[in-house]
This record gives C-alpha cells, sequence and structure tokens, in this order.
C-alpha cells in the first residue's frame, strides 16, 4: 500500500486526488494533507480518511479544525503554518507527495520532499517554473522521480516510456484556448472575472482558469515541460487544440508522431503518476471517436495572447526571469480577480515587470524567495503612484 501526502487537499486537484484514492483503496493511504481556508472540506477528508497529520495554513480554519478534533476526541497531529506543510511531507513513512497547492507556497516543501527521498506527483507548476533547475538537480542527487499531474506532462510522460529521449525531436503541447479562442484585444477590454473563469473544458480553481483564459498557463507549462524532458524551448511547440481530447504529442526524430488521447478528466494524469509504473483501471469516461467526429488545431495567437510568448522569453533568459514572469502573473491574477485591475492589465503588469527586472543566476531557494518579494513590492509600489 502506498502511503501518500497531499499538499492542497481541498483544491481542484487535491479533491479528484482524493477520488482516485477512494476507487484504490486496498492500493493508497492518506497518512497526511493540507489545506488552507476550507473548513468544511477539511473536516469532511479528515471523517473519511482518518489522516495521522494534517497541516493548515489559515489561522482561523486551523482553530476550528482543532476545537472540532478535541470535540470528537480524534488523535491527529494537527499543524499550522507554511512550515507544516514541509513537516508532513517530509514524514519517514511518506512515499509519495502531491503537490496540488497553488502558487510558489509549494516550492520549498517540494525541495524538503525531495531531500526526504520522496517521489513527487507534481501539480504545483510554480515550483518548476521558479526553481526548475534546483528541482531537477535535486531530484537527480537523491534519486527520485518527479511524476507530472498536469495533463498536457502527463501525456508527454506516456508518450515517451520506452522510447530514448535522445530521439525526441520536439514536443506539441496542446491547448484548448480558453473561453476567448478567436477573440481580439478589442473584445477582451472589458473581460469581467466571472468570463475569465469559464473554462470551457475543463473544471479548474479560479486562478488557473483566469491563466488559461490568458495563454499564460500554457506559458508556464512550456517552462515546466522544458525542465522535466530537458527539452529547449525551441523544440517545445504550443498548438491550439479545441476539443481537448489530445493531451499533447511528440515528435521523433523519424517523423512518429506519439499522442495521448482521452476524454478531459485529470483523475487519469492523477492516477497515472499515483500508480506508475503501473496503471490503474477505469476511472473516466471512455472515449468514442465516433462522438468526437473531428480533431483541429491551431497556431496560437501570439498578438492577442502576448503572455505565451512572454513565458518563452523568460524561460529562454533563465535566472530569475520565469520567477519575475509567474509572480507577476499571480500578484495581476489576483488584483483581476478582485477586480482591481482589467483583464488586459495582467499581461501589461508581467511585461512592464520583465522589463524593469535586472536577471541573475539563481543560486539558492533565497534568489527565489528575493525575486518574489521585488517583484511583489515593485507592483504595489507602481499602483500606489498610480492612486495618488
Amino acid at each position: 500500500m502506498k502511503k501518500i501526502c497531499i499538499l492542497g487537499a481541498t483544491g481542484s486537484i487535491g479533491e479528484q486526488t482524493l477520488e482516485v484514492i477512494r476507487g484504490q483503496k486496498d492500493d493508497f493511504k492518506l497518512i497526511s494533507f493540507s489545506s488552507h481556508k476550507n473548513y468544511e472540506k477539511t473536516i469532511r477528508i479528515i471523517k473519511e480518511f482518518n489522516p495521522k497529520y494534517v497541516a493548515i495554513t489559515d489561522h482561523d480554519n486551523f482553530k476550528k479544525v482543532i476545537e472540532y478534533c478535541k470535540e470528537n476526541s480524534l488523535e491527529i497531529e494537527l499543524l499550522e503554518g507554511v512550515n507544516g506543510l514541509t513537516t508532513i511531507s517530509t514524514l519517514d513513512e511518506i512515499e509519495i507527495v502531491v503537490t496540488a497547492v497553488v502558487g510558489m507556497i509549494g516550492l520549498v516543501p517540494t525541495l524538503e520532499a525531495i531531500k526526504a527521498g520522496k517521489d513527487i506527483a507534481l501539480a504545483n507548476k510554480e515550483t518548476l517554473v521558479t526553481g526548475g533547475e534546483l528541482v531537477i538537480n535535486a531530484a537527480e542527487k537523491y534519486g527520485i522521480k518527479i511524476l507530472p499531474v498536469d495533463s498536457e506532462h502527463g501525456a508527454i510522460f506516456q508518450c515517451i516510456q520506452g522510447n530514448e529521449m535522445s530521439n525526441i525531436n520536439k514536443i506539441l503541447l496542446t491547448a484548448s484556448g480558453g473561453p476567448f479562442r478567436g477573440k481580439n484585444k478589442s473584445h477582451l477590454l472589458q473581460v469581467t472575472p466571472k468570463e475569465a473563469i469559464s473554462h470551457p473544458k475543463w473544471n479548474m480553481g479560479k486562478k488557473i482558469s483566469v491563466d488559461s483564459s490568458t495563454l499564460v498557463n500554457k506559458g508556464l507549462e512550456v517552462i515546466e515541460a522544458h525542465w522535466l524532458f530537458n527539452i529547449e524551448y525551441k523544440n517545445i511547440e504550443v498548438v491550439i487544440h479545441p476539443e481537448s481530447i489530445i493531451h499533447s504529442m511528440v515528435e521523433y526524430k523519424d517523423g512518429s508522431v506519439l499522442a495521448q488521447l482521452s476524454n478531459p478528466d485529470m483523475k487519469l494524469p492523477i492516477q497515472y503518476a499515483l500508480n506508475y509504473p503501473k496503471r490503474g483501471n477505469l476511472i473516466i469516461n471512455q472515449l468514442d471517436l465516433f462522438k468526437v467526429s473531428k480533431l483541429t488545431f491551431e497556431k496560437p495567437d501570439l498578438k492577442t495572447f502576448e503572455g505565451l510568448k512572454l513565458a518563452y522569453d523568460a524561460g529562454i533568459s533563465g535566472g530569475i526571469m520565469p520567477t519575475v514572469y509567474n509572480v507577476a502573473n499571480e500578484v495581476s491574477v489576483n488584483l483581476f480577480l478582485n477586480n482591481k485591475i482589467k483583464y488586459l492589465e495582467i499581461v501589461d503588469i508581467i511585461k512592464d515587470c520583465l522589463s524593469a527586472f535586472k536577471n541573475e543566476p539563481i543560486t539558492s531557494v533565497e534568489t527565489i524567495l528575493e525575486a518574489e518579494t521585488n517583484v511583489k513590492k515593485y507592483i504595489e509600489a507602481k499602483r500606489n503612484l498610480r492612486e495618488v
């Protein structure tokens, strides 16, 4: 029985990971998990899965969960704050850590889990986007596996099985195009948060849904793919595929293109990562190609959705620039969701930050965290000046 920790169990990926565990009770045991503000979901997970450890990063939620556990005489070790994420992901009995938290909060506990010899089922984009070199080097040093949970990277991972990496010509990273596919910038001037989070194919959290609509999410995935598969950026091509049936492809030097197809459902890549190198049983609706009927492909519109191009620029530059890109996006998406900025300002802020900051190499986690702090301060200072 594989013993699992989930960082971010109450989010979209976390909940679907629990579904996978629920369907394979004889194969998996949830030992620890983390949550943030969602008290009701936290309690439901505790009641159903009876974990030994829970880390809670929100103080009010932590107090309520402590009270619940006392009232019900539950012997669970509760930890408060960000440090709790590291504690629960490095426990001796944990074998694999599912990193499903959103944002750079996932970087440090992921690195520490790697050092503790835990395999990583990676759903936290920011970990590789900001700390790719540190993470990959640590994974090699400590001999652990990084198993991609994103549907696209999970598809690529399946397509390379049994093949030599040296035979890969390029990766074809598919994207649905989001809710604004085919629209121009004039249409996007008045986009609301509600419209931006209405993804046509996937049920995801608010932040990643906005990222998908701007194609910034695909940009982050390009940087991830570079680190996961050691592929140069010039050999990573984004293909708009609105049906979301092909989840990505790998083109080999002989001209063969291998693709992974399925109905869009995150439980499949999650299950594949948790069971690797074996496959689990059927957990999603089977694909009926006669119902799908046709598959279409388009080039991305890099003028309207400039955030994707900026990701390539940041990735090629390396150093702290992917961190600058990521943090600027995190901050601007949060501002947009809280109606503080317009939709198109998300990418404007990213572009401004990439121009404003001088690049420097990453020598430690502290370099990344310092860059994060500086970008946040820069954006806040510019907003204050604009409001004066």
